[in-house]
């Protein structure tokens, strides 16, 4: 079915896609940016150094919660 001929329904005939580039808000995307990317610092603090030398919270709570994920990324924790 060719889609540039008229619809059989009577319609009109479909244009095709406009291939102009769409601009992209640097000013919207930038604090989500900043956000996702504060989120993935955390995150890779949590499943690298903490339980390690430093810690912020005591037991191991941490330490088994990120285990596989740990060993998954190749940080050593044994």
């Amino acid at each position: 079915m060719n889609p540039l001929a008229a619809s059989a329904h009577g319609g009109a005939a479909v244009s095709p896609a406009n291939d102009a580039p769409i601009p992209i808000p640097v000013r919207e995307v930038l604090p989500w940016a900043i956000f996702i990317g504060l989120i993935l610092l955390i995150a890779i603090y949590f499943v690298g150094a903490e339980q390690g030398a430093t810690s912020i919270f005591s037991g191991t709570y941490i330490h088994e919660f990120v285990h596989d994920g740990r060993h998954l990324l190749g940080f050593p924790c044994h």
